[in-house]
């Protein structure tokens, strides 16, 4: 999206008299469009083949799993990056190719889209960061919250021993007292596990059925919030493109869509937290409902035990029971006081944990950020050297080499940070079991270390072993996070070698198409100087050399002009013949199409008489003398489309054999002017039959860049030759003004006449 916007502004810069809905200005656009769309498919595609790898009918997924599909993705998105920048690169010469763009507006087009891509990528980083922050922000809020419903839950499990271990002291007194067989107690109090127990699981059951349901709902309404959203955004952005003037300043432009598209993130964002949260307070809610339910069922139980069970077995009073039941509870409530101080110690000891977390991402973060830093000063430092080295190059070309090389580093830097993250969270799911190892032993050690204030020797020993045993596995979890986090470490290197790598080619390529360029504007100026050089020696030597008179070079300028001449003549005459032959076949063409759409026109059926179908009939042959007209134009215009590329062709290859016809006139003249004057010719200006039978004889002037392959990048190149429309005209009074005016100039047949005569 970014893109296409400022591919955009730099379209309209390229062609500030071209409108938006110009069609060259559309096609441009749109064959980038289409690019993306295919390479956002095919991202897509390989995507939804990861996401199925592995997937079977369970819930739960293996860690080994989620490392390899977090791989594959970061290989997809590097390949996907690559292939983007190849479709940047190609740009100049798509442009070049296809739309004759000139090479300097084309160069200039690049460096203004690279310019304004590495100002989006600054922004994008920093989305990226803040994103990066905000999604942590978020993982803790949302462990508080599962450690909340997850303490409600388990506080049912320490109600129903708390009661339990009450019961069991009640009917255990009762059975001291002889009040209470062995044998009854024991079948009461399995009856009591049992209700208590089954009640315990039917309120897990119940939690778990009715909770996924709400979560069904919740993703059910979320999906649908989305899905408005979606449609709301999208008109937020068609509304801003159309009231936006890019052009006016593209730097405002940028921060506003930039601004905008963030908005719409944090919305998404918030609006996605907002249903979390909702979602988790209505579990709240509901395991509260089931809590008080499950409570209410307790009661019920010890009340039918000490007011309707024990009265009738023991036959103790109705007070007596009341009495011995008001001290199971209060026995009870001090076991659940109990429990509820250590329950605020394991989340005091649970806060302790997130905060440990949280340091180590920042730590994390900061790293990564450290490693960035280092990776660019490498590459650029490296590119700057390598430039300073070789030298000769221009400041246009260094300054495309070195925007490029900061582009394509800003990009696959933003996605090495994005594997960091990754490579983050995995390696805190690794750790993941030896920290609730090592938190289960804390819990453990603060809950005998509250459990009393006076403790035996054996019991401090218990202690002292279990706080031996917390430090040994605290010292085994950093042990074995640092090999974790090395080894993750090393891949990301890796991938960051690889990365490297593949812009350590492009970069090459771009400083290869540079120094190629280089190498021929330094030729073609050697050769232009090597050229005027020999015609002033040759002037020279013809005036001084005895061998050379006026009879000789006159018979030398007019067999010139007879070769000029002729070539003209023959000229003229291919050029009327293919206009003639073209003008024929167009017209034979446009005859068959039309008399094609004349049949086809013809073809339909007769309407039916009658006086009440008089006006259908008229509105129908009006209809289908419409449809012929349109059709005949269509037809014109397309054969006039065709004639005139066939025209231009015809007009192409008779220039270039013009071009090759008069080069070897003016070859062959100074050739035999030479040998009149006895003046050996530079190797670059023998015949092609006197430099050997395998070379070709040139046949044009105009040099045409060689091949390049299709994934080649378009890097700045100091000889691209500007392409224009071919000369109004004829080409052929031109060229012969050209050689019958060119006074001074050193190859001119008529000045070596006259300064021959002037001996």
């Amino acid at each position: 999206m970014m893109f296409i916007q400022i591919f955009k502004m730099c379209l309209l810069d390229l062609l500030p008299k071209k409108k938006s809905d110009d069609e060259l200005y559309q096609r441009i656009l749109s064959k980038q469009e289409n690019d993306l769309e295919e390479l956002e498919k095919g991202l897509q595609v390989k995507l939804s083949n990861t996401e199925m790898l592995g997937a079977g009918d369970s819930e739960y997924i293996t860690l080994a799993d989620v490392e390899k599909k977090e791989r594959e993705y970061a290989e997809q998105l590097i390949d996907n990056m690559e292939a983007f920048w190849k479709q940047m690169e190609n740009i100049q010469h798509f442009l070049m190719d296809q739309f004759k763009c000139s090479s300097s507006k084309a160069r200039q087009l690049m460096m203004t889209l690279t310019e304004r891509m590495i100002a989006a990528e600054g922004l994008l980083r920093d989305s990226q960061d803040l994103q990066a922050l905000d999604t942590l922000e978020r993982t803790m809020c949302r462990a508080h919250m599962a450690k909340m419903i997850e303490s409600l839950k388990l506080q049912i499990q320490e109600e129903t021993k708390c009661r339990l271990a009450a019961l069991s002291r009640g009917l255990e007194l009762l059975t001291i007292e002889g009040k209470l067989s062995g044998r009854q107690k024991e079948e009461l109090l399995t009856q009591q596990h049992k209700a208590f127990w089954g009640e315990a699981e039917h309120f897990s059951r119940d939690f778990a059925q009715r909770g996924k349901g709400l979560v069904k709902a919740s993703l059910a309404r979320q999906a649908e919030e989305m899905a408005k959203l979606t449609l709301a955004q999208e008109e937020e952005e068609r509304s801003f493109l159309a009231e936006a003037q890019p052009t006016t300043a593209p730097g405002e432009f940028l921060q506003a869509f930039h601004e905008v598209l963030e908005r719409q993130r944090l919305t998404w964002s918030s609006l996605e937290e907002e249903e979390n949260v909702r979602t988790t307070e209505a579990v709240a809610v509901l395991c509260q409902e089931l809590y008080r339910s499950t409570m209410e069922t307790f009661q019920k139980f010890v009340d039918l035990l000490f007011l309707e069970t024990l009265p009738g077995m023991t036959g103790l009073s109705r007070a007596e029971c009341e009495y011995l039941r008001q001290e199971v509870q209060e026995n009870a409530a001090q076991q659940l006081g109990q429990s509820d101080r250590f329950r605020k110690q394991q989340w005091e000891l649970f806060q302790d944990l997130l905060e440990q977390d949280k340091q180590v991402w920042m730590e994390e973060h900061t790293l990564s950020s450290v490693l960035q830093t280092h990776l660019q000063d490498d590459h650029e430092g490296i590119v700057h050297q390598v430039l300073g080295q070789l030298g000769g190059l221009s400041e246009e070309s260094t300054w495309c080499i070195l925007q490029g090389h900061d582009l394509l580093l800003r990009s696959a830097l933003r996605r090495l940070a994005l594997r960091g993250s990754a490579i983050t969270t995995l390696t805190h799911m690794r750790l993941s079991g030896k920290k609730s190892l090592l938190q289960e032993l804390r819990e453990q050690h603060a809950l005998e270390q509250g459990s009393s204030q006076c403790l035996d020797e054996h019991q401090w020993q218990l202690l002292r072993a279990l706080e031996a045993r917390v430090m040994e596995e605290a010292s085994r979890l950093e042990e074995e996070g640092q090999q974790i986090r090395l080894q993750l470490q090393q891949q990301l290197l890796a991938e960051a070698q690889e990365v490297g790598r593949l812009l350590q080619q492009h970069t090459e390529r771009a400083i290869g198409q540079a120094l190629l360029g280089h190498a021929r504007n330094a030729a073609t100026k050697s050769r232009a100087k090597d050229r005027d050089d020999f015609q002033k020696t040759l002037t020279e030597a013809a005036v001084e050399s005895v061998y050379v008179t006026s009879s000789g070079v006159d018979r030398l300028v007019q067999a010139y002009y007879q070769q000029i001449r002729k070539v003209m003549e023959d000229h003229e005459e291919k050029r009327l013949q293919h206009l003639e032959t073209l003008q024929g076949e167009r017209t034979e063409n446009y005859k068959l199409r039309t008399k094609q759409g004349h049949g086809e026109s013809s073809s339909g059926t007769p309407v039916a008489g009658g006086a009440g179908k008089a006006c259908k009939a008229v509105r129908q042959r009006m209809e289908e003398q419409r449809k012929t007209f349109l059709a005949q134009f269509t037809v014109h215009r397309r054969v006039r489309l065709d004639a005139w590329k066939q025209k231009a062709r015809a007009v192409d290859h008779l220039e270039a054999q013009l071009e090759a016809q008069l080069q070897e006139a003016e070859q062959s003249f100074i050739s035999e002017l030479a040998a009149l004057a006895r003046v050996p010719l530079p190797q670059s200006r023998l015949s092609p039959s006197k430099r050997g039978l395998s070379e070709k004889p040139v046949k044009t002037r105009r040099k045409k860049p060689p091949p390049r392959e299709k994934g080649d990048p378009g890097g700045p190149t100091d000889d691209d030759p500007a392409s224009g429309s071919h000369p109004s005209g004829s080409l052929s009074s031109k060229r012969l003004n050209q050689q019958e005016n060119e006074a001074g100039d050193g190859e001119s047949p008529k000045r070596l006449l006259r300064e021959r005569s002037n001996l």
